[in-house]
């Protein structure tokens, strides 16, 4: 196999392309008007974007190791388990790989974005946004949710399982991820699914679209960011016994941003 950065490169954003363009498309399914899946619920939301990574990691897990996810690279690079050489060009490629996905969605269900009135609605098949708007809280849950999803990467990665099965864990991983904790903020747990997918429904011509929700663009990126390291970190810490100076930086930094948003809390009570 070549393993070479550019076709690790292709492998990211091919696999983080197949992950939003399942993952958008069955929010799309079941919330735009007239989709024959309309109104599926949350189960269907939460078994589609499991099986969306599962078949993302399938189809890169030959070319690249399958992150495709910012927060998994810099979680891993942290860890001692990816060289940060290669963070840059993995991290451009998810978010390259989901601008795609997330604009293949707009074109496959181009007719149902003028039968929809809600605005909020279609930009949710972009982007996440909170149940309840609430920084702190918000903020808290995509950092335990991707706390989470690295921690249990790295633990299925010590099992061992029978050759091509791993895909199917790590979506298992990412379903009661999203059946036990994405109630809050639909659980994105990775910038690149968010972010690129936000870009696109700002710059494409949706019908009927209303604003981007850039207020809150910061949380689905910071949140897992931070999440993702402490999990790499913290594996290492639990169960190497590697207590590595970036993990008090992390900790710590994590504690500054809750602080932070505790005060933007505030200022929308006031």
């Amino acid at each position: 196999m070549d393993t070479s950065i550019g076709t690790q490169f292709l492998g990211e954003l091919l696999g983080t392309m197949i992950l939003v363009l399942f993952g958008g498309g069955v929010v799309a399914g079941v919330s735009l008007k007239q989709s024959k899946a309309e109104a599926g619920g949350w189960v269907v939301v939460t078994l589609a974007w499991g099986l969306a990574v599962t078949m993302g990691v399938y189809v890169s897990g030959y070319m690249s190791l399958a992150h495709l996810n910012p927060a998994v690279t810099i979680g891993m690079a942290l860890a001692g388990k990816f060289p940060w050489a290669d963070v840059f060009p993995y991290i451009s490629a998810q978010f390259i790989g989901a601008f795609i996905g997330a604009t293949l969605v707009w074109l496959h269900y181009f007719p149902h974005w003028a039968k929809t009135e809600d605005k909020p609605t279609k930009l949710g098949v972009f982007s996440t946004a909170p149940a309840i708007r609430h920084y702190t809280s918000n903020f808290f849950g995509e950092a335990l949710g991707t706390f989470i999803l690295i921690f249990g990467l790295l633990s299925i990665g010590a099992n061992k399982f029978s050759e091509g099965l791993n895909p199917l864990v790590v979506g298992g991983l990412i379903v009661v991820i999203g059946m036990s904790l994405g109630g809050t903020t639909g659980y994105a747990i990775n910038p690149a699914r968010d972010l690129g997918p936000r870009i696109a429904h700002f710059v494409w011509p949706i019908a009927g679209k209303g604003g981007s929700d850039w207020a809150y663009s910061w949380v689905p990126v910071l949140g897992p960011v931070v999440g993702g390291a402490l999990g790499g970190l913290g594996y290492n810490a639990i169960i190497n016994g590697d207590f590595n100076v970036w993990l008090w930086i992390f900790i710590a930094l994590f504690l500054v941003i809750l602080l932070g948003t505790m005060q933007l809390d505030k200022k929308q009570k006031a």
